[in-house]
């Protein structure tokens, strides 16, 4: 018997088919949450119902202030991410394809890693103040490792046959680099960059709840303060809005430079 069109094992799946999926990802916890709300007489203040967070955001809104939060988020995130990703991704690439350089950073790289990021906050506070910059760089640091490593991985496992390949057609090193490793690699490298900003996204709001003015991670602090829930799901719904958009557009952007690659998946 074969497999269901629903069950097909790494093969594309008809695009009707791939629509009703992902609506459906979507609207089916919203309806769930729209049920409970209303049929499970479920006080607000624990669960708001869709409704309420609709009028929270409007209110918001009309206010400005989730704008003025949602600016100063991205901001903080753009910056401390595009600094990580332009680091790590040279360092990445020369780790993977430099057996030398990996065993000079890798140990470090290694360590780091498994530190939280978090726990820097009182030492970032201590050395660079509760400005801009300890929010930034709890970002970078965040970001920065995990990519190095992630893309350090994708080069590392690229195959050497292309890379002889390369030397026996009169080739050097640096052609080697930069015309077989670098577009074999990267649909590896975005897809890294793709997945770490999710941690970027994570670090902001833990930065904003210590000390922040304004921001997504504030808006959230402020509104448990004072058991405004309606106003954490905005905050919350904001971001995962923001994050899809980031996602899909990460994923465009492998469409666009990488044809080869996204005709794969």
């Amino acid at each position: 018997m074969h497999p269901t069109v629903f069950w097909r094992l790494n093969e594309d799946i008809p695009k009707s088919l791939s629509s009703v999926l992902m609506v459906t990802s979507i609207a089916l916890p919203l309806v769930l949450w729209w049920l409970i709300t209303t049929f499970g007489n479920i006080d607000p203040t624990f669960l708001p119902s869709p409704t309420d967070v609709l009028e929270a955001f409007g209110q918001l809104w009309s206010t400005r202030e989730l704008l003025k939060d949602t600016v100063a988020s991205l901001w903080r995130v753009g910056v401390g991410f595009l600094f990580a990703a332009l680091l790590s991704i040279p360092v990445g690439v020369l780790m993977g394809s430099f057996p030398s350089i990996r065993a000079l950073l890798e140990p470090l790289f290694g360590l780091m890693r498994y530190m939280p990021a978090p726990a820097f906050i009182p030492l970032l506070i201590l050395y660079l103040g509760i400005g801009e910059e300890p929010k930034i760089t709890l970002i970078f640091i965040g970001v920065f490792f995990f990519n190095s490593l992630m893309v350090m991985d994708t080069v590392k496992f690229v195959p050497k046959d292309l890379i002889e390949a390369t030397y026996m057609l009169g080739g050097n090193r640096w052609e080697a680099l930069t015309q077989v490793i670098l577009p074999h690699v990267l649909p590896g490298i975005i897809d890294s960059c793709r997945i770490n900003l999710a941690a970027a996204w994570q670090l902001v709001i833990v930065s904003e709840l210590i000390a922040a003015n304004e921001g997504l991670g504030r808006r959230i602090s402020v509104a448990g303060r004072f058991l405004r829930t309606d106003e954490i799901f905005v905050g919350l719904i904001v971001i995962g809005v923001i994050g899809l958009a980031f996602d899909l557009l990460f994923q465009y952007l492998l469409r666009v430079s990488c044809k080869w690659a996204s005709q794969k998946r």
